[in-house]
């Protein structure tokens, strides 16, 4: 017999097949998944399997489908009326990942052994994002790298800013964000990258958690929690690049920098910043982290005449152009260039970083 049984009866078939392969292609979860279009089948079944949660369609929850032995059901309510207010209702036609998304967080109520056991290792690359140079397009940058670098990797992106401003990034009120992670995190430690599933959004084909919605959260995270999250997010080899778009209001900031492959920060040409990123570097070398500074691309953005107006539309445009150079650089390591760049103050001769901000 068989744990961890989630079934989906649907009598659409067309939709029955499309939603069981959406489901059975995502690996964070150890499920072992049935697909039913025929309620007699499904009585079959449950005859001689212990069916964890059921994912039922409305057209095919008869008062048969009511009285059999599950652990849940929930509803894939196709109507939009809740006739049903004793189980779950769960939108049938909104979309596949927000579906798996709802289920996800049902399975886990009546499931223990659901997650792959951690990797031993991992090949996740940490990418930083961080400047102390203000209003330098640094989220901008950040979003537009990591549209791209999805296009090929599997990317996730993080935002540690106390006010993260993007509204297509920020949480509704019904919406989970990154301070929900961290609380999973000391809380349901064992279940914590199902837990995550329930929080991941998407843009394009980037994968990101939304950020707090008061910033003030980030303030109470310590340094080993971070730690401990990254490391947790790693070990899942669920993901090739996870992007941090980091802020100086975090604590453990320059400990997350050096996990980093690569990091990249951002300034302008005028006193005041110059003036900043000296500052820095001097802060980097009083505490011992000479190290983060031989990995750092300083940049120095040109002016652009046109920012794209939203994220999924960051691939293209003078800023995609100028972020295309920056990551083909950082993917071909064994350039000269980048070579360069490591060894002496962070900042790679010529060309792309030496961009006119005037």
């Amino acid at each position: 017999m068989k744990d961890n049984i989630l079934v989906l009866c649907d009598t659409e078939e067309e939709y029955a097949r499309l939603m069981s392969e959406y489901l059975k292609s995502r690996r964070e979860v150890s499920w072992d998944i049935h697909t039913y279009t025929e309620i007699e089948a499904l009585k079959d079944f449950a005859q001689t399997e212990t069916i964890k949660l059921l994912a039922v369609a409305e057209n095919a929850y008869t008062e048969e489908v009511r009285k059999l032995p599950v652990g849940k059901t929930v509803l894939l309510n196709e109507s939009g009326v809740m006739r049903w207010n004793q189980i779950r209702n769960i939108n049938k036609y909104q979309k596949a990942e927000d579906v798996y998304r709802e289920i996800v967080s049902e399975f886990m109520d009546v499931t223990q052994t659901m997650l792959p056991k951690l990797a031993a290792g991992s090949n996740t690359r940490l990418i930083g994002m961080f400047s102390p140079v203000k209003r330098c397009l640094q989220t901008s940058f950040a979003l537009t790298f990591g549209q791209m670098l999805a296009e090929k990797n599997r990317v996730l992106y993080l935002n540690f800013e106390h006010f993260a401003g993007n509204r297509e990034l920020l949480p509704d009120a019904q919406m989970r964000d990154l301070a929900d992670l961290i609380f999973f995190l000391n809380t349901d430690k064992d279940r914590f990258l199902l837990r995550m599933q329930t929080i991941l959004q998407k843009k394009g084909k980037m994968d990101y958690i939304p950020p707090v919605r008061a910033g003030m959260q980030l303030l109470e995270v310590t340094a080993e929690e971070w730690m401990e999250m990254l490391r947790r997010i790693g070990e899942s080899q669920e993901y090739d690049y996870v992007i941090l778009d980091l802020s100086e209001n975090i604590q453990g900031l320059l400990g997350l920098l050096r996990l980093c492959t690569r990091v990249f920060t951002l300034t302008k040409d005028d006193r005041a910043a110059r003036g900043k990123i000296a500052q820095y570097e001097q802060v980097l070398a009083l505490y011992e982290y000479e190290d983060v500074l031989q990995k750092t691309c300083i940049c120095k953005l040109p002016r652009f005449r046109k920012l794209p107006e939203n994220v999924e539309q960051m691939t293209r445009g003078e800023l995609a152009d100028y972020v295309r150079q920056a990551m083909e650089e950082m993917l071909n390591e064994g350039s000269d260039a980048m070579e360069k760049g490591a060894a002496g103050k962070g900042i790679v001769p010529g060309g792309l970083w030496q961009g006119n901000d005037g």
